[in-house]
């Protein structure tokens, strides 16, 4: 392992009517945040719906984007770089809620908070962006300059842009990342046909290039 790695925030906008009724408070287009520790997405956490249709049911999540939930949301990826204890420390601290994960429930209080600029406890309990924010301060590592608790989407937004690696359709992305894996592991003979699957493949990714990388 190296002496540093790689941690992820993505924030996302989904277009449902929930997310509408947040970017009306926020006035921000990306309204939900997760913590990713890799590049390809497939480690992402948060707080947000568990059963991908219904908002009413939410708590601590392992999400998955390639699931048609995400089909058409937008998404903004930003890179941190962090040594090998701090990632280690944030990624331990993760892997310990989840493994209480029922104990967690979401924070719609919170939210109401944000609004009205006044910390509103409740044990166990998060929204999105506060909990991203939580797992940094784990690990003294700070990307926002507030508490935990009064952390938007639109702050990591702010304060992230220079760490900004990827924006546009969160399916490109993971097509993208996904597809450069697939097609590293094909082997093709010079001379011979290409599989269908492949190909259709390789396709996505030249159409990937030039959409949706900053």
């Amino acid at each position: 392992m190296t002496a540093n790695q790689n941690i992820y925030v993505v924030l996302t906008g989904t277009g449902t009517a929930f997310s509408g009724i947040i970017k009306w408070f926020t006035k921000a287009e990306l309204n939900h945040a997760s913590i990713a520790f890799d590049s390809e997405l497939r480690e992402v956490y948060s707080f947000g719906r568990k059963k991908a249709y219904n908002p009413f049911v939410a708590g601590l999540i392992r999400e998955n984007f390639v699931h048609p939930f995400y089909s058409s949301a937008d998404c903004a990826i930003y890179q941190l770089r962090v040594s090998k204890t701090e990632y280690e420390t944030m990624y331990n601290h993760v892997k310990g809620m989840m493994d209480h994960q029922e104990r967690y429930k979401y924070h719609l209080l919170g939210l109401i908070g944000v609004l009205l600029n006044v910390k509103i406890n409740r044990e166990d309990a998060y929204f999105c962006s506060h909990f991203v924010a939580s797992v940094f301060e784990e690990s003294a590592v700070h990307p926002v300059a507030k508490p935990s608790c009064f952390v938007t989407p639109e702050d990591f937004a702010a304060s992230l842009c220079a760490h900004k690696i990827f924006s546009g359709k969160l399916s490109c992305y993971m097509r993208r990342t996904h597809g450069q894996l697939v097609q590293a592991s094909c082997v093709h003979t010079p001379g011979s046909p290409v599989p269908a699957a492949v190909a259709a493949q390789m396709m996505r990714l030249k159409e990937d290039r030039v959409e949706g990388v900053v």
